[in-house]
């Protein structure tokens, strides 16, 4: 998203402070500035210049409609799963970064394993930018759900792991040119 579009709630909204993870409402009626619409959540800025994330469903508050996820297979095998399953964490971003997290390099490895027929768990090991993001379990939460809605899943553990630590060097090349890093 270039240009940055100013609306005013229609509704009251829950929210997700950013960088510490708390949650709160903002009223109907307050002014925000969409800073970021990427993957199924608004990044925006109140009027007072703190920065919150609302989630996809709540899109309608905006003035916007929820976004849609394009189709992925609807096979159950463990090769299809973990296909969808890596399509599905390309639409979770960091809400302060414009880079979904699998770009961004923070996804370590996505393993499926068979649980029965045509059902698979999946075992997530991903990191976060800095120890300490209170975003972290947002972005744990947002991972777990979009994949534990995929077909064929029975269960999903999204552990988060600090070693090795993240860093700059391990986005894609993709990811460094929409930074301006590379």
């Amino acid at each position: 998203m270039a240009e940055r579009e100013t609306v005013v709630l229609t509704r009251d909204v829950n929210v997700v402070t950013i960088p510490d993870g708390n949650t709160g409402t903002l009223s109907k009626g307050h002014e925000v500035t969409i800073h970021q619409s990427l993957g199924n959540n608004y990044t925006v800025v109140t009027e007072h210049g703190h920065m919150v994330r609302i989630a996809g469903v709540d899109a309608d508050a905006l003035g916007k409609d929820e976004h849609q996820l394009h189709t992925l297979v609807s096979e159950t095998s463990p090769e299809a799963v973990e296909k969808n399953c890596w399509e599905v964490m390309k639409t979770v971003y960091d809400p302060e970064i414009p880079v979904n997290i699998v770009d961004l390099g923070l996804v370590y490895s996505c393993k499926v394993t068979p649980a029965g027929e045509e059902l698979n768990d999946v075992h997530v090991m991903m990191t976060l930018t800095a120890p300490g993001c209170g975003m972290g379990p947002v972005i744990q939460s947002d991972v777990e759900k979009c994949i534990r809605a995929l077909p064929g899943v029975a269960s999903v553990n999204v552990e988060i792991v600090l070693d090795p630590p993240w860093s700059r060097e391990m986005m894609s090349e993709v990811a460094q040119l929409q930074l301006g890093l590379y």
